[in-house]
C-alpha cells in the first residue's frame, strides 16, 4: 500500500510528493452513480502526473468521483480540450517546454477554445516563474501553487474550490439557457411547436435550479364542466423531457412510476410546492384558477433550494402560462369561426398556402359554396335561423367530405380544399339534395359553386380564393344551383373587367370622358314630343366610344353606378330646367335608376335634394327601373316606389320581356309606364314580333300603364305600333340621341308628322 503525503520528516528534501503503497480503489459500479468530474492534468513531468492521481485517487468532491485526463505538453493539452467537451479543471504546468508555455496555453483556451467556465490551477516548480497579476486577472487563472506546497490536504482544498466555482458557472449557464429558452418559446406560442419548446423550457430550467439533467413532466389539471362544478379533476401531462417524453398528451394515469403520479396529483390538488430527496414538484396557476405542476427527477440528492428563488420561478412560470392561454385563445379567435364550429378564412389561406408549398397541391382542388338566396332566407324567417341553417350545413360537409378542409371562408361561403376527384359538383349536388331539417321543418337548399385545381394556380392561397371567386360569379351569373370551374378565359375576361372599371372611376373622377345624352320620346297620338331620356356615354382616352352595354354593367357590379347615378340625374334635371325655361313646360326627363342605387339608405333623400335643387317639378321626373330590382325583394321594392310616386314622380318599367318576366311581380310593382324592349321591337314586321307586342299593349293598358316602345327604326315599325294601340316611342326614325346643348335647335325645328 502506497499513502501520498506532504512536506513532513516523510517527503524528501525538496518537499515534493512522495507516495506509499495503498490499496486500489474501487468504482461505482451502478448506472445511477454521479457523473465525475474531468480534471486535465498539463505537465512534462510524468512523476507529478502519477502523484496528483494518487492523491486524489477514489476521494469523492462534492458528491461526485475525480476522473484525471492527461497531457504532457501544450499541444496535447489543447488537443484534450478540443477533443473533451466537458474537463472542469485543468491542472496547468507553468514552465514546460519553454518557460511562457503555460500562459501560451492558458491564452489558447480563454481566447481560441473560448471555454470561459473552465477552471485554471497553475502549479510551478520554481517559485521565481510565478505569472504575472495582471495575467492572473485577465486570464481568468483560478489559483496559483508552487508544487512543494501541495500537500493532500491543500490539493484536495484547492481542487475543490476550483469544482465548486466550475460548477456554480455552469449552473448559471443552465439557468441562462433554459430562460432563453422559455423566453423564445414565449415569443412563439402561436405554433404548437412553440408550447411544447416553452414547456420543456420550464423543465430545463427547473432542472438547472436544482442541478440535475433534464428529466421531468409538466402537468395541467382540468375539470370538465359539462358534468357540473363538483367534477372531479383530470390530470393531463402537456410537456416532458427526458425518459417521459413519449407521455406528452396522455393522461397522468400513463404514468408508470406511482412516486411521480402521487407527487402530481399532491402538488395540484393541495395547490402547494413538494420538496423530496431526490425530486422538486412545482405548483403555479393563472389568474383564471388554471393549475400546472412541474415534476423534476434527480438521481441524486438534491441539495438545499432557495425557497425565494422557487417562489420567483412559480410566479414567473405563471405569468408564461397565462401568456400561453392568452395566445392561445387569441390563435383560436383568428383561425376559427365559432358559429359554424369550423376553420374560417385565415385558416382556409394558411392551408392553402402549406399545400402550394409542399407540392401536394397537384391532385387538390378548392371549392367555394354559396348558398343561394341565404340573405333572403335571414330576411324571411330570421338570422338565428338561418345561423342554424349553416350549422346544419357544416356538419353535413364535415360528414360528407371527411378527407377535406373544411372551413366557412364569408357569411355565406364554406370552402372545401381536397382531392380533385372527391370535390366535384355532381358530389356536391348529391350533399345538397337531401333538404336540411331546421326547427323540425325540411329545408331545402341550393348552391353556386367555384372551383379551382390549385395546378392551375402560380400564386399563393389568397391567390387561389381570389380564383375561385371568379368561378363563383361566373356560376352565380348562370342562376342557381349553377357551377363553375376556373379557367385562363374567365380569368381574362375578370381581368378585362377589372381594368374597365379602374377606367371608368378614373374617368368619373377626373371628369369630361363622361356626358349625357338625351333621346326624345313621341306621342304616337299627337306626334308630339313629351319628353326625353338621359343616357350616359363613355368617351375613352383614345376618342372611341365605350359601348353602354358594357360599362352599365361594370358600374352595377362595382357600385359605381351609384355616383354615376348622382351624377346623371342632377345634369338631367338642369337641363329639363332650361328647357322649361324656353317655353317647353310640358317636358318630362326620364332617368335610369338602377337595383344598386334603390338599395342604397339614402335614395329617397337624394331625389328630394336634386328636385329642390331645381325649379322643376316632381311630376316632370320619371324614372325608369327594370324587373330585376324584385330580386331585392318585392315587397321592400313595392314600398320604396309606392314613397316615390308620393312624391309624384313616375315610375317606368324597362326593357319588359328581358328581366324577371314574372306577371305577379308585373302586377305588384307600383308603375306609370311600360316600356317594350327593342329586342320585340326589330322583328315587329315579322309574325313572331307582331304577335309578342299585340301581348304587351293591351297587359300593360289592362294594369293601368301606358305603353311605350323603344329602339323603333323605321316609319313602318312605327305605323305598325301606332296600330296596335302603343302610346308613346323613341328611336332612331325620330331622333338619336343628342347632346345638351342641341335639344334646343331640334325642338324648335322639330314639326309633328302628319297623321
Amino acid at each position: 500500500m502506497r499513502t501520498l503525503v506532504g512536506a513532513h520528516p516523510m517527503a524528501d528534501a525538496e518537499g515534493l510528493l512522495v507516495f506509499a503503497d495503498e490499496s486500489p480503489p474501487t468504482g461505482p459500479g451502478t448506472d445511477d452513480a454521479p457523473l465525475p468530474w474531468r480534471v486535465l492534468i498539463v505537465d512534462d513531468d510524468a512523476d507529478v502526473h502519477e502523484a496528483t492521481r494518487f492523491a486524489l485517487k477514489g476521494i469523492p468532491i462534492l458528491g461526485r468521483p475525480v476522473a484525471f485526463l492527461h497531457a504532457h505538453s501544450g499541444a496535447e493539452a489543447l488537443a484534450v480540450l478540443r477533443r473533451e467537451q466537458d474537463v472542469a479543471v485543468v491542472l496547468l504546468d507553468v514552465v514546460m517546454e519553454t518557460p511562457d508555455a503555460g500562459l501560451r496555453i492558458v491564452s489558447a483556451i480563454r481566447e481560441e477554445l473560448q471555454l470561459t467556465n473552465l477552471r485554471i490551477v497553475l502549479r510551478t516548480g520554481q517559485p521565481g516563474q510565478a505569472p504575472e497579476m495582471d495575467a492572473i486577472s485577465r486570464y481568468d487563472i483560478n489559483d496559483y501553487k508552487t508544487k512543494n506546497e501541495l500537500t493532500r490536504n491543500k490539493l484536495f482544498t484547492t481542487v475543490t474550490a476550483a469544482l465548486r466555482s466550475y460548477d456554480q458557472l455552469q449552473r448559471l449557464d443552465a439557468s441562462r439557457r433554459g430562460l432563453q429558452k422559455v423566453i423564445e418559446a414565449s415569443n412563439d406560442v402561436m405554433t404548437r411547436p412553440g408550447l411544447r419548446s416553452f414547456a420543456e423550457g420550464i423543465i430545463l430550467q427547473m432542472a438547472s435550479l436544482i442541478g440535475v439533467a433534464p428529466e421531468g413532466l409538466v402537468c395541467a389539471s382540468t375539470i370538465d364542466r359539462s358534468h357540473g362544478d363538483d367534477a372531479p379533476p383530470h390530470f393531463e401531462i402537456i410537456a416532458a423531457a427526458g425518459r417521459f417524453s413519449g407521455l406528452i398528451q396522455k393522461p397522468l394515469e400513463d404514468v408508470a412510476d406511482t412516486r411521480i403520479v402521487g407527487a402530481l396529483r399532491q402538488s395540484l390538488l393541495e395547490r402547494r410546492n413538494l420538496l423530496a430527496a431526490h425530486s422538486v414538484t412545482l405548483f403555479f396557476e393563472t389568474p383564471d384558477r388554471h393549475a400546472y405542476a412541474v415534476f423534476v427527477d434527480a438521481p441524486h440528492p438534491i441539495r438545499d433550494l432557495d425557497q425565494n428563488l422557487l417562489h420567483m420561478f412559480c410566479t414567473n412560470m405563471s405569468l408564461c402560462a397565462q401568456n400561453i392561454q392568452l395566445m392561445s385563445a387569441l390563435r383560436e379567435q383568428a383561425y376559427f369561426d365559432r358559429l359554424a364550429e369550423l376553420p374560417n378564412r385565415a385558416a382556409m389561406l394558411r392551408e392553402l398556402d402549406r399545400a402550394l408549398d409542399d407540392g401536394s397541391s397537384k391532385a387538390q382542388a378548392l371549392a367555394l359554396i354559396d348558398i343561394d338566396q341565404f340573405s333572403a332566407i335571414n330576411d324571411l324567417l330570421g338570422h338565428p335561423y338561418g345561423d342554424e341553417l349553416l350549422r346544419a350545413i357544416a356538419l353535413r360537409l364535415n360528414a360528407d367530405f371527411p378527407g377535406c378542409f373544411v372551413a366557412r371562408v364569408a357569411g355565406d361561403v364554406f370552402g372545401l380544399l381536397g382531392q380533385r376527384e372527391v370535390l366535384t359538383p355532381a358530389a356536391i349536388d348529391r350533399l345538397f339534395a337531401k333538404p336540411f331539417n331546421i326547427d323540425q321543418v325540411d329545408h331545402p337548399v341550393t348552391v353556386s359553386t367555384g372551383i379551382v385545381h390549385l395546378r392551375d394556380v402560380a400564386g399563393s392561397g389568397s391567390d387561389c380564393i381570389q380564383n375561385a371567386y371568379i368561378a363563383l360569379k361566373r356560376a352565380k351569373a348562370g342562376g342557381i344551383g349553377h357551377h363553375a370551374y376556373y379557367s385562363e378565359s374567365i380569368a381574362n375576361e375578370t381581368r378585362d373587367r377589372n381594368r374597365m372599371r379602374i377606367a371608368l372611376h378614373r374617368a368619373l373622377v377626373q371628369g369630361g370622358q363622361l356626358y349625357p345624352v338625351f333621346q326624345p320620346q313621341l306621342d304616337l297620338r299627337t306626334g308630339c314630343v313629351v319628353g326625353f331620356e338621359a343616357l350616359t356615354r363613355w368617351r375613352a382616352d383614345d376618342g372611341g366610344h365605350v359601348s353602354p352595354e358594357q360599362f352599365i354593367p361594370v358600374a352595377e357590379q362595382t357600385a359605381l353606378i351609384v355616383p354615376i347615378g348622382e351624377w346623371i340625374l342632377r345634369h338631367a334635371l338642369g337641363v329639363l330646367e332650361k328647357l322649361h325655361q324656353r317655353g317647353h313646360t310640358s317636358l318630362r326627363m326620364s332617368v335610369n335608376v338602377s337595383a344598386v342605387q334603390l338599395r342604397q339608405p339614402d335614395f329617397l333623400a337624394l331625389l328630394d335634394r336634386s328636385l329642390d335643387a331645381t325649379t322643376v317639378a316632381p311630376g316632370h321626373l320619371e324614372l325608369e327601373i327594370t324587373e330585376s330590382v324584385a330580386a331585392l325583394g318585392i315587397d321592400q321594392v313595392r314600398t320604396l316606389l309606392e314613397a316615390i310616386r308620393a312624391r309624384g314622380i313616375a315610375i317606368a318599367i324597362d326593357d319588359f320581356g328581358t328581366g324577371y318576366s314574372s306577371l305577379s311581380y308585373l302586377h305588384r310593382l307600383p308603375a306609370d309606364r311600360l316600356k317594350i324592349d327593342r329586342s320585340f321591337i326589330h322583328t315587329l314586321d315579322s309574325g313572331q314580333g307582331g304577335r309578342i307586342a299585340e301581348m304587351v299593349i293591351p297587359l300593360g293598358h289592362h294594369l293601368g300603364m301606358k305603353v311605350l316602345a323603344e329602339g323603333v327604326e323605321t316609319e313602318s315599325q312605327q305605323h305598325r305600333l301606332r296600330a296596335l294601340g302603343c302610346d308613346e316611342m323613341q328611336g332612331y326614325v325620330l331622333a338619336r340621341p343628342m347632346l345638351a346643348d342641341d335639344l334646343p335647335a331640334w325642338l324648335d325645328a322639330f314639326r309633328p308628322a302628319p297623321d
